[in-house]
C-alpha cells in the first residue's frame, strides 16, 4: 500500500502554530526557529535557503529582531540572550512565510505553510468577530446609558 502523504489537517495542529505566532513591531510574525521547528529543517539550514534567496525576502517580509527585542521577549533562553548579534533570530510576515515555501522546496514545507495561513485565516476571522462584538457592546452601552 503506498505512504499517504500527510495533510496540512494532520500535520501540525492549528493551536501549536498559533502559539508560534507573535506581535513585534505591529506585525504578526514567527521566528525562524519556530518556522524549523515546524518544518523539522535545523533553523540553520532555513536560515541559509533565504540568504540564498535573499531578493525574495525584502524587509516587510522579513527582519532582524533587535538585541532589545530579544531580550525582551519570553521565546529567548538565558544562554541566548547575549548572544553575537548576527545571530539573532529573524522574524518572518505571513509575506515572508508564504515565501519560504518556494526556497524550501520539499512537500512538508508546502503542507506546513498550508496550515500556517489557515492558522493566520482563523485568527483573523476572531478578531473581527471580536471586534464586532466590541462595537455591539458600545452601541449597546451608549444607547442604554
Amino acid at each position: 500500500m503506498p505512504k499517504k502523504e500527510p495533510t496540512s489537517h494532520n500535520l501540525v495542529p492549528v493551536e501549536v502554530i498559533e502559539r508560534r505566532i507573535l506581535l513585534i513591531r505591529g506585525h504578526k510574525v514567527m521566528l525562524d526557529s519556530h518556522l524549523a521547528e515546524l518544518y523539522e529543517v535545523p533553523t540553520r539550514a532555513l536560515n541559509q535557503a533565504v540568504k540564498r534567496n535573499i531578493d525574495r525576502f525584502p524587509e516587510d517580509f522579513m527582519f532582524r529582531l533587535t538585541t532589545e527585542e530579544a531580550n525582551r521577549s519570553q521565546f529567548v533562553t538565558g544562554s541566548q540572550k547575549h548572544r553575537d548579534p548576527r545571530s539573532l533570530p529573524y522574524a518572518f510576515t505571513e509575506q515572508g512565510v508564504a515565501m519560504l515555501s518556494s526556497v524550501l522546496k520539499s512537500a512538508r514545507a508546502v503542507q506546513v505553510n498550508i496550515a500556517i495561513m489557515r492558522a493566520v485565516v482563523r485568527l483573523r476571522q476572531i478578531l473581527a468577530t471580536h471586534k464586532e462584538l466590541a462595537e455591539k457592546l458600545t452601541e449597546m452601552e451608549r444607547k442604554y446609558d
